[in-house]
C-alpha cells in the first residue's frame, strides 16, 4: 500500500522546562571519586564486560563514578533506566533496567523505587512519568532531545484532525506527552502494523516517522498517511552504503531498524525494533553482523554474544550522548532535572499508551 507524507509546518518548539530540583529529598554529600582498592574490586566485574571498548587507562577515572552512583541510587531508592543506545559504561555499569524506550517505562512502573533516572532522551522520561505518576523522574540532561519527537507538536496533531476528520491517529511512542495526548493510540516499531490494523479503518494517520510509516504501508492494505518526521540517526543510512559493506564482507548479516528508509530495509536480512534486533542476534549467532542503528547498541550486546563479530557503521545519536556518568551522579546528588507532565495531559497520554498495551494479539 502507498503512504502519503504530509509536510511539516513550523518547527517544533524544542525548549525544555527550566531546570528544577525535586522536593522532599535530603541533601547528600558529594562522594569521593578516588580510585581505591575497594572501588577497583567492586567494579572489576563491570570492567570485564566493557574492556573491549574502554581502555584500561581510562578505567581509574570511570570506576569511582560508577561506584558512587551505585551506592547513591540505593540511598535514594532510585532505579536507573538505560536505553540500548547508552554508552557501555552506563549500560553495563549503573543501569538496573535496559532496553527500548517503552519497555523501560513499563518495567520501571513495576518497581517500588521512589526515583527513576532516565538515561535516554526527554520523551522517554515523559513516558516513564506517564506510567509512574507517583514517582520522581529525573533526566541527567534536560536538553537530551530527539529529532523525531521534536518534528511534531500537539498543535500539528490538532491540525491533522481538522484536515482529515474521522481518520484515526496512531502515534509512535517516540513523541512527546503532549502529542500522545492528542492521538488515539500509540505504537512501537515492533507492533505498528498490528496497531494500525486493529483500528478497522480504511485510512490511518501514522505519525511522525515517515520511514516507519512507509515500511508499515508495505505490510498492510490500510492507506497510511504520515508526517515528514525522521530520526536523524537512521535516515543517514543508505542502500549504497549497505551494498558496499556486502561487497567488502560478503558473509555479513545486515539487520536494520524500521526507522530506516525503505530502500535500506530492502537491503537487510532482518528488520526489527531494537529489542527485536538484539533477540535476532542472540538467537541466530551470525559470524558477522551489522546493526543498522545507533552504533553503541553493538558495543552493549557484544559481551552477551561471544563469537559474533560486529561490523560497525557508526552513526551516533548526539542527544543520547548528552547523558554521561558525571551527569547521572549530579542528578542523584542534587536531585535535579526533574521531568514533570501536566496531570491532565498525562491522563490523556496514558490512555493512548494503555490502549496499545492492552491490545489483544
Amino acid at each position: 500500500m502507498t503512504t502519503t507524507v504530509i509536510s511539516t509546518g513550523a518547527c517544533a518548539d524544542t525548549r525544555r522546562p527550566a531546570r528544577e530540583k525535586a522536593a522532599g529529598f535530603p541533601p547528600v554529600a558529594r562522594p569521593s571519586l578516588a580510585y581505591t582498592p575497594e572501588v577497583e574490586a567492586e567494579t572489576a566485574s563491570v570492567y570485564e564486560k566493557v574492556k573491549d571498548f574502554i581502555p584500561k587507562v581510562e578505567w581509574p577515572v570511570l570506576a569511582p563514578v560508577i561506584h558512587a552512583i551505585n551506592k547513591l541510587k540505593k540511598e535514594r531508592n532510585a532505579v536507573i533506566l538505560a536505553h540500548n543506545y547508552m554508552t557501555p559504561e552506563i549500560f553495563h555499569g549503573v543501569a538496573d533496567i535496559v532496553g527500548d524506550s517503552l519497555q523501560l517505562a513499563k518495567e520501571a512502573a513495576k518497581t517500588d523505587a521512589d526515583v527513576i533516572v532516565q538515561c535516554g532522551v526527554h520523551f522517554m522520561a515523559e513516558t516513564a512519568k506517564i506510567l509512574s505518576p507517583e514517582k520522581t523522574v529525573l533526566i541527567p540532561d534536560m536538553n537530551a532531545g530527539c529529532s523525531l519527537a521534536e518534528s511534531i507538536t500537539a498543535a500539528d496533531v490538532r491540525g491533522l484532525r481538522e484536515k482529515h476528520p474521522g481518520v484515526p491517529i496512531v502515534t509512535y511512542v517516540n513523541t512527546s506527552a503532549d502529542v500522545k495526548a492528542e492521538c488515539d493510540i500509540c505504537c512501537t516499531s515492533a507492533n505498528a502494523v498490528q496497531v494500525v490494523e486493529s483500528l478497522g479503518a480504511p485510512k490511518v494517520l501514522l505519525i511522525p516517522d515517515q520511514y516507519l510509516a512507509a515500511n508499515v504501508a508495505r505490510q498492510t492494505d490500510v492507506e497510511i498517511l504520515t508526517w515528514a518526521g525522521a530520526c536523524e540517526v537512521h535516515e543517514r543510512f543508505t542502500a549504497d552504503e549497505l551494498r558496499e559493506y556486502r561487497d567488502i564482507e560478503p558473509s555479513v548479516k545486515i539487520i536494520a531498524h524500521p526507522e530506516c528508509p525503505p530502500e535500506v530495509v530492502d537491503e537487510a536480512d532482518f528488520t526489527g525494533s531494537t529489542a527485536g534486533m538484539i533477540n535476532w542476534v542472540k538467537t541466530n549467532r551470525p559470524e558477522k553482523v551489522m546493526l543498522v542503528t545507533e552504533c553503541s547498541m553493538a558495543d552493549n550486546i557484544a559481551s552477551e554474544t561471544p563469537g559474533v563479530n560486529y561490523v560497525r557503521p557508526c552513526n551516533l545519536c548526539p542527544h543520547m550522548k548528552r547523558i554521561t556518568l558525571s551527569k547521572i551522579l549530579d542528578a542523584l546528588v542534587e536531585m535535579r532535572d526533574e521531568v514533570t507532565v501536566d496531570p491532565q495531559v498525562a491522563d490523556r497520554a496514558r490512555q493512548a499508551v494503555e490502549r496499545m498495551i492492552h491490545l489483544k494479539s
